[in-house]
């Protein structure tokens, strides 16, 4: 595989986090709030993002799959992890590290709203233009990418390059 250009860049990143943290401090001020990361791709944006989350807040995590190791969404989606804790009447904030076709998200939105909890919510480090979904309702986000395939910052090809502290565009796949 070949990295191409940065697309956005670790100092992009984090302004950009804690822009989106002190919102989201603002907004929950007083309420019980849980952080739902979608593993395996949110845990990085949802650690640094809770680093600028000035409130209390629980972590929790749910582990879907749409994609397996090829670089386009199935479609079919599949809950390998589902949530340790109950989230009824609590305030939810799925923490994602991208919007892409939005077949996952919307799966995954449905099968918590039947959990009644108090409000959910939506925050996603990356939405990806040009691409036809299900509605969506990002409440905090952060870029619009083109429809590229990217890694890097929790985005990753074949399980690996993750760890990159930005975001890049894979030109090729040998």
């Amino acid at each position: 595989m070949k990295i191409g250009k940065t697309l956005v860049s670790a100092e992009e990143i984090d302004a950009k986090l804690a822009e989106l943290g002190a919102q989201i401090s603002q907004d929950y001020e007083g309420k019980d709030l849980l952080l739902v990361g979608i593993l395996k791709g949110a845990f990085v944006v949802m650690a640094d993002l809770a680093r600028h989350i000035t409130i209390p807040v629980e972590f929790d995590f749910m582990a879907v799959s749409s994609y397996g190791s090829s670089t386009k969404s199935s479609g079919v989606v599949r809950i390998l992890k589902d949530l340790d804790n109950e989230i009824a009447d609590r305030h939810v904030l799925i923490v994602e590290d991208i919007v892409d076709t939005g077949l996952t998200l919307h799966y995954l939105l449905k099968n918590l709203r039947v959990r009644k909890p108090a409000s959910l919510k939506l925050a996603a480090l990356l939405v990806k233009d040009g691409i036809e979904r299900p509605p969506l309702d990002v409440h905090y986000e952060g870029f619009h990418i083109p429809p590229e395939f990217v890694v890097g910052y929790g985005l990753d090809y074949d399980g690996k390059y993750r760890n990159l502290p930005y975001v890049a565009v894979v030109d090729s796949v040998e």
